[in-house]
């Protein structure tokens, strides 16, 4: 009898830590969908952000910003900012709160990682939305990207470049465009250049990435 209630003691044991053990598992999944929506969800805020960011700045220095045009073939940009420095394509890209974003050699690099993809997609994007503008324009146009980090862990020194691209958080990334031109262009030429990009560029649907 005794060994009959050992064993109904110890199976009640074994029981409440299978219990326990789901019950972990079963939050941890849950947190990890959370997390990573909250990551989506912090990438759509910064994209509005940095929108009116933008606005509130270089459009008020006489820039034309254009938002969530499609490049045709190659996606959408967030913002096309035109302006009398040059013409610059801005992407957005969300990040965990601990992501290690860091350059090393002129690469980029998220906790170790190259992100070969994510580089060949914008530099690709971006020459051809210049191709585009180019063509309407009817004169050379170069289009410079440029990544806005919301999120992750930055080197302290920012903005930085790697891959031929500019990373910065967006209020640094604004005072980088204004301080950097690629061009010089009259108010007449920003027009017409902006002109160009919105019969070039469509408006498009919001497909920005948030990356792990």
């Amino acid at each position: 009898m005794a060994l009959g209630l050992f064993g109904m003691l110890v199976n009640g044991v074994i029981g409440i830590a299978m219990a326990a053990l789901v019950a972990i598992a079963d939050a941890l999944v849950h947190w990890r969908v959370y997390n990573a929506a909250g990551v989506w969800r912090r990438g759509l805020r910064g994209n509005e952000r940095m929108d009116r960011l933008l606005r509130l700045t270089l459009e008020r220095r006489g820039h034309r910003v254009l938002l969530a045009r499609t490049v045709p073939g190659h996606g959408s940009a967030d913002e096309l900012v035109v302006g009398p420095g040059g013409v610059w394509l801005v992407h957005n890209e969300a990040w965990q709160p601990d992501a290690e974003i860091s350059h090393h050699g002129g690469r980029l690099f998220i906790d170790g990682r190259t992100q070969s993809k994510l580089v060949r997609g914008l530099t690709e994007r971006a020459e051809a939305a210049a191709r585009l503008i180019s063509e309407r324009a009817g004169t050379p146009v170069k289009v410079v990207p440029v990544l806005a980090v919301h999120g992750g862990h930055l080197p302290r020194r920012t903005p930085f470049a790697a891959d031929g691209i500019t990373f910065a958080p967006p209020l640094r990334l604004v005072r980088w465009i204004r301080r950097n031109p690629s061009a010089e262009y009259s108010a007449e030429e920003v027009e017409a250049i902006a002109r160009a990009a919105v019969h070039a560029l469509p408006i498009g649907g919001r497909t920005m990435t948030a990356a792990a």
